[in-house]
Order: structure tokens, then C-alpha cells, then sequence
């Protein structure tokens, strides 16, 4: 079964909002093996949304529609399906005792307004909304499925997982071939040489799919596999992940969710080590990231933010001569602040960051982007450079990620 989402609304159109009700629904499909062929945006203007379901049925046998669904003017969703199939808006009973037990609940009183959440397309079917007053609606017609959901996010949400999912799962038209999908994160190695160290990909895929999305973070990889079976989708998945890790394994931290500071935090935990932080250019990024895994306290033990110079020399002992003869951003810099650190916070690992983040504060032989990282344990302290972009937020992204891939690596026992 293929589909379209399509997502009405004006304030989406002038990025006003993100759309993540599209996001959301893509997401559920694809758990069911549907295929999303389109997604677009249409204002609230009961002729263009009657064009875009036109175009949109000649192309697909389901349609997801999002918004336009509330009590004021410019909610002219159902007007437009109305005209579309040539039905018309009828009261609702049922939708209309639950609308106004919904409100009461809340203390608010119910109004003639309110009545309009209770008018519904003769045509349709009605999907209980268990989050708000807006019912979402099912209209099937000449083997072509719409479905009409509110636009605010957590009703859509509702709709979708008490009825939507269940019914499109069991319905006669999704087809016998099953889907499955996983993704793999990797960070530290470019797209381009990733597609490299992987070779030939008719071989390595047999028949599943494979596409790279990067971002600042490193290459998510996700694998499609499709078959007459779940046993054999995810056999077939399986395989071409094990051909994916032999290759590039060390760049891979985890899959789907996943989210490398747990990673990180889950190592450190299970090797009963402690670690703390001095962060320069990412001022204190690194540090929020891991405390926003629950139990962080048992490993993490302080993060210092020391943006001057002054603070690195009073904080974590850096010596002045070595700020003035090599500068803040230098490889010295980075390994007095690791040792320092771990000196006076006693803690098996000092991870610090320094780095120009730009736009300013660059020359000729320090360009923006430039970092050194260090990692400082019992035996010794390791000290990387690294060049990255020329945005300054994209640039703290991508210094904590490598920080915490230096972790993860150290404490993996990878080689660079």
C-alpha cells in the first residue's frame, strides 16, 4: 500500500511551526510496511486542499491528512472534504456528549462554538480523539482511504496509536510483503569514505537497501529490507548488518535512538570509572549531554566551563607561560587542562576541549573550527586536533561528539 501525508495548515507554510505531525505518521507507516511516495503542505483553502487530494489519489490508495479540523473560520478541513466527495456536514451525537464531557472535565463551559466539533462528514466515519474535542474521521471509498486527523500534535498522536495503526495493519489492501527497517549510527568517518570501506554494494545489500544521512553528528545508515515474511525481512537485515560492521564496525556506536552519551555513560558505569570535564569552546555542552542520562551522578563527577584564561590557570593549574607562548587553543593547553583536572578532582578520567568556534577569534594559523580534545588517564594524556566547519553552533555539536567518540573509543579499547 503506498500513501501521502498530506499536512494542512498556513502557519506551517510560513515556518511558523515545524511539522512534526508528518514525522510522527511517516514513522508509524513505516512500522506497517506502508510506503510514504509524498508528503507536501497545502494552506487552508477548501479549493487547493480539494486539488491536492485530487492529485494525490492518482497516485496513492491511502491518504493521511493532518489540521484544519478546529471550531474557528479558518478551520475549513471538513468543508473541503465535504465538497470533495459531494457529501455534506451532519451533527454528530455521540462526538458531541464526548466533546462536552471532554470540556467539563477541564472546567470549561461549553458553547455553540463548541457544537461545530460535532459536525462531520455524512460520508465519514468517526475516529474517537481520547486528547481533545476534534473527532479524527475515516472515509474509504473505491478502494481509496482518507484519514483526517487533527493538527495538534499529541490528538494526532492519539488517534493514530487507538485507531489508525490497528485498523491499516489488518486492512485487506496493505499487501503480504513485510518491511523492516534498522539504522545504524556512526560518527568519526565522512559519508563518502563510509560508501569507500563498504566495496560493492549489490553484493553486501543481496536484495535490501541502503542509504546514508549525514549530519553534524556523523552517517546514519539505514538498512530496508523487504520479503513475504517477517522471519526472512529480518533475516535479511541481519545479514547486511553483519556485513556492515565487519567493514566499518569501530565507527558504528550504536542504532536506531540511540544517542552516544548513553553509550558512554553505560561503559563508564559498567567499568565502575569516573570522569570529569573541562570544556572551553563548548561551554559545558559536553557535560549537559551526559547528565542527561539518569543515574549520571554514579561516573560523573564534576564539569568545569573554563572560558577564560584566567579560570584555566586558577582552575585546573594551566600554566600562563605556556597560555602566552602557545595561546589558549593549542595542543599544550589541552593537555595541562586534562591533567590539571584529573589531578584535582581525582577522577579515573579528564576529558578537555578547547577549540575557536567562531566567526571571530581566528588567524591565519588557527582557523575557525580548530580543536584539540584530551583525554587524560592514570598512564598518560592523549591530545587530538581536529578542523571542522566555519558555523559556530554546528561546531560545539560536532567537538562534543568527538569528545564523547574519544570516550567511547578509549573505553572500547579501539584503535585509532
Amino acid at each position: 500500500m503506498k500513501a501521502q501525508i498530506i499536512s494542512i495548515g498556513d502557519e506551517i507554510l510560513i515556518g511558523q511551526i515545524v511539522n512534526s505531525n508528518a514525522s510522527y505518521i511517516a514513522e508509524r507507516l513505516n512500522e506497517i510496511s506502508i510506503d510514504i511516495i509524498k508528503m507536501s503542505v497545502v494552506a487552508d483553502d477548501v479549493e487547493r486542499i480539494k486539488t491536492e487530494l485530487a492529485d494525490a489519489f492518482k497516485n496513492v490508495d491511502l491518504v493521511l491528512m493532518t489540521g484544519g479540523l478546529g471550531p474557528t473560520h479558518d478551520d475549513v478541513t471538513r468543508n473541503a472534504i465535504v465538497e470533495y466527495y459531494k457529501s455534506e456536514l451532519v451533527f454528530n451525537a455521540k462526538v458531541f456528549e464526548k466533546v462536552t464531557e471532554f470540556l467539563k472535565n477541564r472546567n470549561i463551559i461549553v458553547d455553540e462554538i463548541h457544537k461545530t466539533q460535532a459536525l462531520v462528514p455524512k460520508i465519514a466515519e468517526v475516529l474517537p480523539n481520547s486528547s481533545g474535542t476534534a473527532p479524527g474521521m475515516w472515509i474509504e471509498e473505491n478502494g481509496k482511504i482518507l484519514i483526517v486527523m487533527p493538527g495538534v500534535p499529541s490528538e494526532m498522536k492519539s488517534i493514530m496509536n487507538d485507531s489508525v495503526c490497528t485498523r491499516l495493519r489488518t486492512h485487506e489492501n496493505l499487501g503480504k510483503k513485510t518491511t523492516v527497517r534498522k539504522t545504524l549510527l556512526t560518527t568519526g568517518m565522512p559519508e563518502s569514505e563510509l560508501f569507500m570501506k563498504l566495496g560493492n554494494l549489490n553484493d553486501l545489500l543481496e536484495g535490501a537497501q541502503l542509504a546514508f544521512l549525514p549530519n553534524q553528528f556523523g552517517v546514519r545508515m539505514r538498512i530496508t529490507a523487504s520479503a513475504e515474511s517477517k522471519e526472512v525481512a529480518n533475516d535479511l537485515l541481519l545479514s547486511v548488518e553483519q556485513k556492515i560492521r565487519s567493514k566499518v564496525g569501530k565507527y558504528i556506536y550504536g542504532s536506531d535512538n540511540t544517542k552516544l552519551e548513553e553509550v558512554v555513560a553505560r561503559l563508564l558505569f559498567e567499568r565502575n570509572l569516573t570522569l570529569s570535564t573541562a570544556e572551553s569552546c563548548t561551554g559545558g555542552l559536553i557535560a549537559s549531554r551526559l547528565t542527561d542520562i539518569p543515574g549520571s551522578s554514579s561516573f560523573f563527577e564534576r564539569g568545569i566551563v573554563s572560558y577564560s584564561n584566567g579560570s584555566k590557570v586558577e582552575l585546573l593549574n594551566v600554566s600562563e607561560e605556556v597560555l602566552q607562548t602557545y595561546g589558549a587553543v593549542s595542543k599544550e593547553v589541552a593537555e595541562q587542562m586534562a591533567v590539571g583536572l584529573r589531578q584535582s578532582c581525582g577522577t579515573d578520567l579528564a576529558l578537555a576541549v578547547t577549540g575557536i568556534m567562531g566567526p571571530g577569534g581566528a588567524s591565519i594559523n588557527k582557523p575557525v573550527g580548530l580543536v584539540y580534545i584530551a583525554l587524560a588517564t592514570e598512564n598518560e594524556c592523549k591530545v587530538q586536533e581536529f578542523r571542522f566547519g566555519e558555523d559556530r553552533l554546528t561546531n560545539k555539536d560536532k567537538t562534543s561528539q568527538k569528545a564523547l567518540d574519544i570516550l567511547r573509543r578509549y573505553l572500547h579499547g579501539i584503535d585509532e
